[in-house]
């Protein structure tokens, strides 16, 4: 891992230390799962977004429909 500065106002502090201690973690793992959620959030946002710009084909996948039945 890498050391990272950044400035965070007090208040901001004071709740992340909040969450940390009733979460029985350290700020910094707090922090750090709280960057990793958000990143996860931004990056569903941009697929539902993108989804919602080009939806899917009606059949686009029906050419894969086949490949999902088991062999007998």
């Amino acid at each position: 891992m890498k050391i990272v500065r950044f400035t965070l106002d007090e208040g901001l502090i004071a709740e992340v230390d909040r969450a940390a201690a009733a979460s029985a973690t350290s700020r910094s793992r707090f922090v750090r799962d709280a960057l990793v959620s958000a990143i996860a959030a931004h990056d569903e946002a941009q697929h539902r977004r993108g989804y919602k710009a080009a939806p899917e084909g009606q059949d686009e996948f029906s050419v894969w429909a086949a490949e999902q039945v088991w062999p007998r």
